[in-house]
């Protein structure tokens, strides 16, 4: 690390359709190198989920903290479900099977909670109290949620149910696509879900994030929403930087943890 640059760690995002991971700099909030892009392993089973996201971690060549991002509930450690992973995941140690596979000690999270803590330190939550929701919207839906800054880890919100479905299958990004929709035909979609998940949890601000928030003047004025519904600021880079996030931050998060006498939160794995 030359003079001129701050503090770094690696962040791996995992998605249902690619694996994403680059260095950030973990004082500005962005991606330090371009990042790189492999597409998930299809089926997603650990092995090969593992062995991709291992290639992405071993082109970078560097040293310090590697957090990970995972489409999954992590309690514990421990995998608890996997809607766009195969369900060989659950019940397996997700931190220890990435440490193995690459020799250095690995933080495995939720990856909406990933994208969340980087849009609360660095994006468009920065500075905002109250109850603020993250929507990753992508492959399926990811949900991170914050009162007053602080993460409620696993909120796995995509799964609430909408016509009668897990409400990703109607309005994840991806439906968008395989369905053909028009961008006013998702946003109808999308504009439901929301309502759905305000009258559960009524937050004060509603982040939508994912590939998608790039094309967010396409749709964002088409919804209706009683929150503020804003883009992320950090667009779908958010999920790799709140990964390098978590990682270097862990140490202090267990050391505070310990001196109170009690274990962290799941989501402070």
């Amino acid at each position: 690390m030359t003079p001129a640059e701050g503090p770094r760690a690696l962040g791996v995002d995992i998605g249902g359709s690619g694996i994403k991971g680059a260095l950030v700099d973990l004082e500005r909030g962005e991606l330090a190198v371009e990042r790189l892009r492999l597409e998930t392993p299809q089926p997603a089973t650990p092995e090969a989920v593992i062995a991709t996201a291992a290639e992405v971690i071993r082109f970078f060549d560097a040293d310090g903290p590697i957090g990970i991002g995972l489409p999954a509930a992590i309690v514990g450690g421990q995998v608890m479900t996997a809607a766009n992973l195969d369900g060989a995941w659950i019940g397996t140690s997700a931190e220890t099977l990435f440490t193995a596979a690459v020799g250095r000690p690995c933080t495995v999270l939720n990856d909406a909670d990933a994208a969340g803590l980087a849009e609360m330190r660095f994006g468009a939550g920065a500075g905002v109290s109250g109850v603020v929701l993250v929507l990753t919207l992508g492959t399926g839906i990811g949900s991170a949620l914050f009162l007053d800054g602080r993460l409620v880890p696993n909120t796995e919100l995509g799964h609430i149910e909408v016509r009668g479905k897990d409400a990703e299958l109607r309005a994840a990004a991806s439906v968008r696509k395989a369905k053909k929709l028009s961008m006013e035909a998702w946003a109808e979609r999308l504009d439901e879900y929301i309502d759905r998940v305000d009258q559960l949890l009524w937050p004060d601000l509603i982040i939508l994030g994912g590939g998608i928030s790039r094309r967010a003047d396409e749709f964002v004025h088409l919804l209706t929403p009683r929150p503020r519904v804003v883009p992320a600021g950090l667009q779908n880079e958010a999920g790799i930087v709140g990964a390098a996030l978590r990682a270097a931050e862990l140490p202090a998060i267990r050391a505070e943890a310990t001196r109170r006498g009690r274990r962290p939160a799941s989501g402070a794995r």
